[in-house]
């Protein structure tokens, strides 16, 4: 498989005393799921939002899709980050405007200033945007106001908005964080399906060590601002879970025979 995004060496200081990533190397193919895994302040939601610069890295390159992307100006970054869908866990969704009219936001990055502006969209992009939420079981909502919406289908709206951009790679950051067990599952059913189906990469920040577990082809494992794992779900252990979660490793409910037999029912 051909690698799309590459970390080369990549830090992040925030101020004097925040070293937010530190030297992050690691390097996604085509088609993966990869879950990013690591306590909270451990630094997932920044490198996340280092790739489409969202957070400007400190040093080191990242590399999408053969493009340097920090050297990247105002309109070149605006032309990449179409390529770069983003789900947020506070779906950050335009409650007072129906299903229908958040997904073609999508399509903003595609528009100029005064069409997108007015909300000029081709019917291709209506007709798109149809299809994608019908894909998601989102046709009985589509001219709901957002604010009428539980927090699992806000979430499917916006992995609608995100897959309307026709992107390259998914970043999803928390994205069943506040979620139910029954949504957190169709959520990431949903990515699983988004990155086998579809052939789109996906990179996911968990907290749920069993999810990530069950779901990725790859995990990486993060612990104040550095990698600390880089593998197979299968074959992470005690040893380094510890490495990634510290001394909270002793609350997590849940042993390396029950990780080994989540693995194998992937």
């Amino acid at each position: 498989m051909a690698t799309l995004l590459e970390f080369r060496d990549v830090s992040k200081r925030y101020d004097k005393d925040t070293l937010a990533l530190s030297h992050v190397s690691f390097s996604v193919n085509e088609g993966e799921l990869v879950s990013i895994i690591g306590p909270s302040g451990a630094g997932k939601s920044t490198l996340l939002r280092c790739i489409n610069r969202l957070v400007e890295a400190t040093s080191g390159e990242i590399i999408f899709d053969k493009t340097n992307v920090q050297q990247l100006k105002k309109g070149k970054l605006r032309t990449l980050r179409t390529k770069i869908g983003m789900i947020f866990q506070n779906y950050n969704l335009v409650d007072r405007l129906s299903v229908f009219e958040n997904v073609l936001h999508g399509r903003l990055g595609y528009k100029s200033s005064f069409t997108g502006a007015l909300g000029i969209y081709h019917e291709d992009e209506k007709r798109h945007a149809l299809e994608i939420l019908k894909s998601l079981g989102l046709e009985e909502q589509v001219y709901k106001r957002c604010d009428q919406l539980s927090g699992g289908q806000k979430q499917r709206v916006g992995i609608a908005r995100a897959l309307v951009q026709e992107p390259r790679v998914l970043l999803a950051d928390e994205p069943i964080a506040s979620l139910d067990p029954s949504s957190s599952k169709t959520i990431m059913d949903h990515l699983r399906n988004i990155s086998t189906s579809l052939g789109i990469t996906v990179l996911v920040n968990l907290h749920q060590l069993d999810i990530a577990l069950n779901y990725a082809d790859r995990i990486i494992g993060i612990s104040q601002g550095k990698v600390v794992y880089d593998g197979l779900p299968e074959e992470i252990t005690d040893e380094k879970i510890r490495a990634i979660y510290g001394a909270d490793s002793e609350e997590l409910d849940i042993s390396i025979s029950k990780f080994k037999e989540v693995a194998q029912k992937r």
